[in-house]
């Protein structure tokens, strides 16, 4: 269906959510940790805006509850306790080195094709007022999960998961004009426990390594298989002079 040939709410819903998807690959290009944890917070505005307008279209008044919990979690509490942790851990300034930007913003373009795609028959088929953003939900997934493989420090790592699940919010709001509202709350609750509990292994990973970059771990791990083999072969390892 034709932008041009939609109804003023509907060209709004496209228009919001067009605008979340480029939140996403703002935070695929950020490498600072505050407009990271920014840019999440409005992720979450935009796709609770896309809610609203999707209640008042389809005239579902608990889509109205699920864009509340969604301005509850996702743009306060969450950035939150994301922002007091950087604070705490000093890391509100640091700039992660992002490897291959270009090739990286390229993959995320090629993700969203591949969303249009996957979609194409869906959209064909749907007779939903909404399903000209099912595309747009299931790209905010794919690049929410490439911003998990991609980047090293946990804290990116934890905003990327956060992000696929408002994808996969998105995608059940837009498709099937939201789950139960029973269901609802309890995701949200898991949600609020979960960013709790990343929290406290933030802190338990920094006294532990001294850092948040998980790449760090994986040379722990290679030079901790290297030096037996090395003591195996007889050669001298890293402390041992005797």
């Amino acid at each position: 269906m034709e932008f041009a040939n939609l109804g003023l709410y509907n060209q709004a819903i496209v228009l919001f959510a067009a605008l979340a998807l480029l939140t996403s690959f703002l935070m695929l290009a950020e490498s600072r940790m505050l407009p990271l944890i920014f840019t999440f917070a409005w992720q979450g505005f935009l796709l609770a805006t896309v809610t609203v307008l999707v209640a008042i279209v389809t005239k579902h008044p608990d889509l109205y509850v699920s864009a509340l919990l969604t301005v509850t979690l996702k743009v306060i509490v969450i950035p939150w306790l994301l922002y007091r942790l950087s604070v705490r851990l000093n890391m509100q300034h640091n700039a992660e080195q992002i490897e291959h930007p270009t090739l990286l913003l390229i993959g995320g373009v090629a993700l969203v094709i591949f969303s249009y795609f996957v979609a194409k028959s869906i959209i064909h088929l749907s007779g939903l007022a909404t399903r000209n953003t099912i595309a747009v939900s299931i790209a905010i997934e794919l690049l929410g999960m490439l911003l998990m493989c991609v980047r090293k420090s946990a804290v990116a790592q934890v905003i990327g998961f956060m992000s696929m699940e408002s994808g996969i919010f998105f995608a059940a709001s837009v498709s099937t004009y939201g789950m139960p509202l029973i269901v609802e709350l309890g995701i949200a609750f898991d949600i609020l426990v979960a960013s709790i509990l990343f929290g406290v292994f933030f802190f338990h990973l920094r006294d532990s390594f001294g850092s948040l970059d998980v790449g760090q771990y994986n040379r722990l791990s290679e030079a901790s298989e290297t030096e037996p083999s090395r003591h195996a072969l007889g050669q001298p390892v890293s402390g041992d002079h005797s």
